[in-house]
């Protein structure tokens, strides 16, 4: 197969060619096409390089800021947050919001729909991103 990297770039070539005009809101949570990033930046997996994504906030028709998820545990805290939904089959998914790796992204990368995140588990998840980017934010 040559080269993750490369691999990456023929995936990413074909993403920016795609026309997406997905109506998508804060709380959905989507496939999203991440890609192959550096050292410790969060990743997608497979031959698209999809990872689980939650919308946090449309910015424009075509950019929106998301945070990725991981099916790996992890401990609590400012970084982290444990979250669980139903997915399109009705079964409860275990997943964890990377708040550290929040990011904004492109609609043309998302694939989607898989779940929506509880609404008490949002504001939790919007509380600890204004702290990851405010540390003296007491909201």
């Amino acid at each position: 197969m040559g080269n993750v990297y490369d691999a990456w770039n023929s995936v990413k070539k074909k993403t920016e060619k795609t026309q997406r005009k997905l109506g998508i809101k804060a709380r959905d949570i989507f496939w999203l096409k991440v890609g192959k990033n550096i050292e410790h930046e969060v990743y997608g997996k497979g031959e698209e390089f999809l990872r689980p994504v939650i919308i946090i906030r449309q910015l424009t028709s075509d950019l929106f800021v998301g945070v990725p998820t991981t099916s790996t545990k992890k401990e609590n805290n400012d970084y982290f947050h444990t979250i669980t939904y139903k997915n399109r089959k009705n079964t409860t998914v275990s997943s964890v919001a990377m708040l550290l790796q929040f990011k904004t992204y492109s609609k043309k990368r998302l694939l989607s729909k898989i779940g929506t995140v509880q609404k008490s588990e949002f504001d939790v998840i919007v509380k600890k991103l204004k702290r990851v980017i405010d540390p003296t934010c007491k909201d």
